[in-house]
């Protein structure tokens, strides 16, 4: 059996590199590569030349580019220095400052000279040699010019804060100056009880004198009504929920017109029997009391303070009008939560009310009270009081609305609570307040 012979694997390796090496060697040599493996040199170059010429272009059109960007970024910073030197001569002018003129004109003036030049350059197409360097140095100035214009901005900000800050001060010295001089107007009034004409007499009565007490007697209310609120909301009472108590399923627009609610309570109970002489169904048993008695006891008391006048008459109508509409107004209840305990109504019953900030409020309402129904009967014939009911149609002839929302919501608004009564004096009317609302349970 014949043995098959390996191949003579080297020995070819061999020939194909002595092969190569007889090539290169030849090439070394003469610079001719063989017959069979000649290249066209000739398209080589062509292509190489074709390729070098296509490369300098792109770097001139890139150059060209560069220098373009270079000359923009140069005129925006320039353009910024100028805005730079036009708001420095602007806040140099206001205070004066002679100096910071002249260095904004110089700045501005430079700048300018700047774009001309940058002008002509562009014009003859010489363009900057060195554009990295000028797109930094362009940048940096740009950062520059506006830090500054940021800086006039701030100092201009600054001194606009102080002349407000310095407006505020002196408004609130104005208004403190009204402030003063209102209470100061107020102490007197209050302290005379006088109506605005010195010279007021019987005969020259008017309905318009009776508005005008009138609308001192609701100012009244609504300062002990803010008293009595505030105690309620320091004791920790729901407000909300008492209001609620007085009037239920009443829709309030905002939060705060539930103190109409407690008005609508004060006013009801210090105005129960107005109609009655001296607010007592005995008076009105008692023979007719003449319009001049009454017109009398109102001049008597106006110019008298609550407090002494109730000490110096502890038995006196007002007296017992004080100690009554007070024990009604103040539940026990009310007045524990208020002051802890009930001394305060033990010394009314006894006659006499403590020199507190509430019973002070209390006995100028009271006093406020009494004389308006003095002055009601002080007419001919005597003014009568009147209220309208839940659910009426609201009458601008009538009523008069203490919230403008309920006007502007409802199409057809119904009277919710008589907050303020109204009078007649003959054929006039005045109108009474009243809370405008829908009920909780109508839909929006």
């Amino acid at each position: 059996m014949e043995t098959v012979k390996p191949l003579d694997v080297t020995s070819g390796k061999g020939k194909l590199r002595r092969a190569f090496v007889k090539v290169i060697n030849i090439k070394k040599l003469t610079g001719v590569v063989p017959e069979g493996d000649k290249v066209d040199k000739d398209l080589v170059k062509k292509n190489a030349a074709n390729l070098s010429e296509s490369f300098d272009k792109l770097e001139e059109e890139y150059e060209k580019r560069l220098a373009m960007e270079a000359l923009l970024a140069k005129l925006f910073a320039t353009v910024s220095s100028i805005k730079s030197g036009y708001a420095q001569l602007q806040y140099a002018q206001s205070p004066y400052d002679p100096a910071g003129i002249q260095r904004a004109d110089s700045l501005v003036v430079s700048q300018l000279k700047t774009l001309s030049e940058m002008k002509q350059s562009f014009l003859k197409n010489e363009f900057d040699t060195n554009p990295d360097r000028t797109l930094v140095l362009a940048e940096i100035q740009e950062l520059r010019s506006l830090l500054k214009t940021y800086e006039i901005m701030g100092k201009k900000l600054e001194c606009q804060l102080k002349l407000k800050d310095s407006e505020i001060i002196f408004l609130k010295e104005k208004f403190q100056e009204s402030m003063s001089q209102n209470k100061l107007m107020e102490k007197r009034f209050n302290q005379s009880g006088q109506l605005c004409d010195h010279n007021f007499h019987l005969s020259a009565l008017s309905p318009s004198h009776f508005v005008t007490y009138l609308h001192h007697t609701v100012k009244s209310i609504r300062g002990f009504v803010k008293i009595m609120v505030e105690q309620m909301r320091f004791v920790g009472w729901d407000i909300v929920t008492a209001a609620d108590s007085i009037q239920p399923e009443v829709f309030y627009y905002k939060q705060d017109h539930t103190c109409f609610a407690f008005e609508h309570f004060v006013c009801k109970v210090m105005f129960e029997a107005f109609h009655l002489p001296y607010f007592s169904t005995e008076s009105s048993s008692s023979s007719k009391k003449s319009r001049e008695m009454f017109f009398e006891r109102f001049t008597e008391l106006r110019s008298l303070k609550a407090r002494e006048y109730i000490a110096s008459r502890p038995k006196s109508r007002f007296s017992r009008f004080c100690r009554g509409k007070y024990l009604q107004l103040v539940h026990p209840k009310m007045e524990l939560a208020f002051f802890g305990h009930s001394h305060v109504r033990n010394q009314v019953s006894a006659g006499e009310f403590p020199e507190t900030s509430f019973c002070a409020a209390f006995l100028e309402l009271a006093k406020r009270v009494w004389l308006l129904h003095c002055l009601a009967f002080s007419f001919d014939p005597e003014a009568s009081i009147f209220q309208v009911s839940k659910g009426c149609r609201f009458s601008e002839v009538y009523m008069k609305s203490v919230s403008e929302e309920s006007l502007l919501s409802e199409s057809e608004p119904r009277v919710a609570f008589t907050v303020v009564p109204g009078f007649r004096i003959g054929k006039t009317s005045i109108q009474c307040e009243v809370y405008l609302s829908r009920s909780k349970s109508t839909p929006l």
